[in-house]
This record gives C-alpha cells, structure tokens and sequence, in this order.
C-alpha cells in the first residue's frame, strides 16, 4: 500500500536523525478527517508545519536538535497522512485557520511557538493575524510563501496553470530522477538518500496531486502570487506575535532581500542568514538551531525562561 511506503519512509528519515517520535491522529472536521502529528520531547509545546508537497517528517534535521521543548509535528492537509477535502482550497486563508485551530484543540494547547517552512508559513502568519491569541511566536525556516511581491520558480507557477498542470504531471510522474530534479530548482541538491524517498514516498499518496495541484492553482499564476492571498506589508505589520526570520542566501523563493523587507514591516522580527536554499535545515541545521534556540528562551519556551 501507498500509505504502507509512505511510513518506511517516514521511519527511516526519524531514525537517520534519531529524533524518537510517536504518531498521534486528531479530528479535524475541516479536512473531513483527521490530521497526523508527529509528537517528541518533553517541555513547552513548539508546532513545526512544512511547506507545500512535503510532510512533517522532512523537519526531522532541525527537530533533532531542539531540545527541552515537545515537538508537534503536523503534515498540512494532503501532504503526508493528514486527511483533505475538495473544498480546502475553496478559501485557503480561512480553512487553513481552522485546520490549525482544530489541530491546536486536538492536541490541548493553547499558544504554542510555530515554525514553519514556505507554505506553513504563509498558513502560520494566517492564524497569527485571524487568531492572535493562540500564538506566542513565529519562526520562519526560509521564506514564507508568496510574501511581499515574491512567487515561485516557473515550472510551479506552469504547474498552477489547469489543465497543464495536471499534463504536466502525467508527462512526468513521480520518480526519483524528478524529485532530483525538483531538489536542483529548490537549491538544496543533493538530498540526503532517506528525505529523497520521503518526498517521492509522499507524491505517490493517492491525495497528493489534486492537493497539491489545487493549493498552486489557489495561490500561484503565471505572472507571480495572486495578491489576494500574498502576505503585503500591511499584513505582516498586523501579526503581534515575536518573528524570527531564518532566510538562506540561495533560496530562490526568496533570499536575504526579501527577509529585510519583512523584518522592517514587521514590529517584533530579528534576522538571520544562513547557507543554503529553501529548505536550509536539511544541509544547515547547525546554523539553524542556535538562532533559534535563542529565540525560543527569548520568548519563554525554554525551561527557566
């Protein structure tokens, strides 16, 4: 079975970084299902949402090395195991707050830390907008999806496009030479062997291309983001919630540049640049952590903070 692959895959990538997590299910009505969350550690609660295509697990790097905290791990809806509808992408923005409402309720807390990666960033920044009170931070790992004026490399924004996106996809259909691929437009090639097999592990789940085509179609055009969704500056300047912002210098998502400008809209942001690409916790977790860390004990989740 797809799922069966999937979990290998899952085990494998846990137990390459040794980060011991168990697996837990919680109902969330929005998806019509239930959302899958990987739980570890012991200690003030941080939630880690990946971005688009890829589940929780892919956040293992940097989850090794965050200590005396506990880790909730959630796969956004249609990647990895979580459940999703047809009508998630109807109104992105207002049921992506509700799945991470539900989750929230599901797991019994209140206002945890989040870091997030792309579009669990974007989904983050919605809930700390729409539901300030159930935030105490945000830590961007790369650049948030389509914030500012940014976009996404041309052959998602072709992707976005129906029905090419979905020609596109039968022209080229999951493989290990196209996550290769999608690695080199990402900027972090190569991928260690274990991550490679759960990216492919997680396009081969049977939900994964209509989620995934539909989340571009909702967010992405030809041309760039579509504004109505992007996080403008008047946005981000609404999101109350301490910000650290960790952008790598070859993301092409968006690179240094693109973290100053949200660091000046934004009240309470710090910066850092690390190496790396969209993804910077898989090759530099080592210059991740201590940044974030430090923002963790900063904000008070960390023991004797």
């Amino acid at each position: 079975m797809l799922s069966t692959a999937f979990s290998e895959a899952q085990a494998a990538v846990l137990a390459r970084y040794e980060v011991a997590a168990e697996e837990r299910w919680i109902d969330a009505p929005v998806v019509d299902g239930q959302a899958h969350v990987l739980v570890t550690g012991d200690g003030p609660p941080v939630v880690l949402l990946n971005g688009i295509g890829v589940p929780a697990a892919m956040l293992a790097p940097i989850m090794a090395r965050l200590d005396d905290v506990t880790q909730y791990a959630v796969d956004l809806p249609g990647y990895g195991l979580t459940d999703t509808a047809p009508t998630f992408t109807d109104d992105p923005r207002r049921n992506a707050v509700r799945f991470l409402t539900e989750v929230l309720d599901g797991l019994g807390l209140d206002k945890p830390v989040i870091v997030a990666n792309s579009l669990g960033s974007l989904c983050a920044s919605w809930l700390a907008i729409d539901r300030p009170d159930r935030v105490a931070g945000l830590a961007h790992l790369g650049c948030p999806a389509i914030v500012l004026d940014t976009s996404a490399p041309l052959p998602m924004r072709l992707l976005a496009i129906r029905p090419l996106g979905r020609l596109m996809m039968k022209l080229q259909p999951p493989s290990e030479r196209q996550v290769a691929q999608l690695a080199k437009m990402v900027n972090e090639s190569p991928l260690p062997p274990e991550i490679a097999q759960l990216i492919l592990a997680t396009e081969r789940l049977e939900h994964f291309e209509d989620a995934f085509l539909a989340m571009l179609d909702r967010l992405l055009r030809l041309r760039g983001n579509r504004p109505e969704f992007a996080l403008t500056t008047d946005l981000l300047a609404r999101i109350e919630a301490p910000t650290l912002l960790v952008f790598a210098k070859d993301d092409p998502m968006g690179a240094a540049r693109v973290g100053q400008r949200m660091a000046d809209a934004m009240d309470d942001a710090e910066l850092h640049i690390v190496e790396g690409g969209h993804a910077p916790w898989i090759h530099h977790a080592n210059q991740i952590a201590p940044p974030l860390l430090a923002f963790l004990d900063r904000v008070g989740h960390l023991p004797g903070t």
